[in-house]
């Protein structure tokens, strides 16, 4: 029998820690402490975000041809069920009494591929977080990407020859995460990237390249010129710096100064279907949801991961359907307010 949502969620309960697996994943609970160390207060960027989605109104057009609704999404070269990309997280040791991260990742990548979504994943602080994640990888390296953090240089370049010689569908760097405190404590050192150091690390993969944390129109052109194939917008959850706008409000300016240069992901508080739709109708041509995913694993490990999956399928090919929209072509700023 395939489990309800509802049932992930009571399963969730029963073994995670720390989080309060509430029906709406919105930072409120929890006070912007998962997932992960490094949120820094005052402030909960986390619900600012998921606030930011729910301000925004969808507009019903039920005035088109009565067809299915296809979701399919093309992306480097490989087609996808659905416009989703699953979040990164470095560390799973705050949900968990165990470090259960190599076990998740794993789930993780495997679920994806069954679903027909792609998962990205932490690069992580401990040596078995990247161990653990290469044979998964090496399963299905069409539908993963290892997302690594600024650190220096020549240890991204490290890592990205690792993970490329197992396979992956591209490589993406986090720059955003120099404000977060917990590498230091292990010893690294992340910080800021130019943008030579960008295209530094792009001629250090023959993958398609990725920036993760941009959050304005002006970072965006720079992401662009260090040839950066997508970009993915965020503030980290939240987590890297107080009172930053939530992803919802810098989206439209953001593709306005870079859309058809190169694909725009956007992450943050973003939990349903209809979310997707909104993100999509502003110009982005994905999203990555994070949270969720960890609860759903928690939940049912691969099966609840698919069960969230499809909870999302359903939402977001009714809000297509609803709005008057049957491929993601279609989405545009008109479907909203």
């Amino acid at each position: 029998m395939i489990m309800t949502y509802q049932e992930v969620l009571e399963n969730a309960r029963k073994t995670i820690l720390n989080c309060k697996v509430c029906p709406e994943c919105n930072g409120l609970a929890c006070g912007n402490t998962l997932p992960g160390p490094g949120s820094k207060a005052p402030g909960n960027g986390a619900y600012e975000n998921w606030k930011g989605w729910k301000a925004i109104r969808l507009n019903v057009d039920t005035f088109v041809p009565d067809t299915e609704v296809d979701a399919r999404m093309d992306l480097f070269g490989h087609r996808f069920s659905l416009p989703v990309l699953t979040g990164p997280i470095g560390s799973m040791t705050q949900y968990s009494r165990e470090d259960v991260t190599v076990g998740f990742n794993a789930a993780m990548i495997r679920a994806c591929a069954e679903t027909g979504i792609v998962d990205c994943f932490g690069d992580g602080i401990v040596e078995k977080t990247v161990a653990g994640a290469l044979e998964a990888v090496a399963e299905h390296p069409d539908c993963a990407i290892p997302v690594f953090n600024p650190l220096p240089n020549a240890k991204i370049c490290e890592k990205i020859e690792r993970f490329e010689s197992s396979g992956t569908l591209a490589t993406c760097v986090v720059v955003d995460s120099a404000g977060l405190s917990h590498w230091r404590f292990k010893g690294e050192s992340p910080g800021s990237k130019t943008v030579e150091d960008l295209k530094f690390l792009k001629s250090c993969t023959k993958k398609p390249f990725l920036i993760k944390g941009i959050m304005t129109a002006k970072a965006a052109l720079k992401a662009v010129e260090a040839g950066a194939d997508g970009i993915i917008v965020s503030n980290h959850g939240g987590r890297v710096l107080p009172d930053v706008p939530s992803t919802a409000e810098v989206l439209p300016e953001i593709a306005r100064a870079v859309k058809g240069q190169t694909k725009i992901i956007v992450d943050g508080g973003i939990r349903h279907g209809s979310d997707m739709v909104k993100a999509l109708a502003l110009g982005a041509d994905a999203v990555m949801i994070c949270r969720p995913f960890a609860v759903a694993w928690f939940g049912g490990d691969a099966e609840g991961i698919r069960t969230y999956v499809e909870k999302l399928r359903e939402e977001f090919t009714g809000a297509m359907y609803m709005v008057g929209a049957r491929k993601l072509a279609d989405l545009c700023p008109d479907m909203v307010r």
